[in-house]
């Protein structure tokens, strides 16, 4: 499997996820994530994807600072609905690194390990995402805007070539290659966060 190199390069995210423990899933519960795993499971490497795994990835460092982030014990707020623009796609990348779901998350175990309901829609935050720990309610918010980091206009005339069904194999290699390069640089720049305790 080929992918871009950088690929490997992005941090990734490691937490502790009890239910994994209790199962003997893995050693003590620790999960690794990858930016290469949601790439996998959402099939492509966009601004929106990376920008979920961004907002993931700088959320649990400001809200667990030192600690090992808990999988399963985090509150995710979004302000959008989830059938508004790309707010699915990223409350999915989300879900699949924090555990947290609306509805359709697992039941638990005699009352632990519950992955439903920790995540809502349409919520009255002044950022794109909220994260709240569950143990000490401390939140944190995420902004994130991709429009700041454009394409090359080369980019967007290969585009315009590929939708209309013209582009040559060459010019739809060379598509391929700056939409990552734009979706690197994303990578590259942090979004903001703001705690809020």
């Amino acid at each position: 499997m080929k992918y871009p190199e950088f690929f490997n390069s992005i941090e990734t995210i490691v937490l502790q996820d009890e239910l994994s423990n209790f199962l003997g899933t893995f050693e003590n519960g620790i999960i690794e994530f990858s930016y290469l795993d949601v790439v996998k499971s959402a099939g492509h490497s966009c601004p929106t994807v990376a920008g979920a795994y961004l907002c993931v990835l700088e959320g649990l460092k400001a809200l667990y600072k030192d600690e090992i982030p808990k999988r399963g014990d985090i509150y995710i707020s979004f302000a959008s609905d989830s059938s508004e623009g790309v707010a699915g796609v990223i409350s999915m990348v989300m879900s699949q690194i924090t555990g947290a779901t609306q509805t359709l998350g697992f039941k638990g175990l005699n009352g632990k390990f519950s992955r439903h309901s920790l995540m809502d829609f349409n919520q009255e935050i002044s950022s794109n995402v909220r994260f709240t720990r569950l143990d000490t309610n401390i939140s944190v918010d995420v902004s994130y805007n991709p429009s700041e980091i454009q394409g090359s206009l080369e980019q967007n005339v290969l585009m315009e070539k590929m939708m209309q069904g013209i582009a040559s194999t060459d010019e739809k290699i060379l598509f391929g290659k700056l939409w990552q390069e734009r979706v690197e640089n994303i990578l590259n720049n942090t979004c903001k966060v703001i705690t809020i305790n």
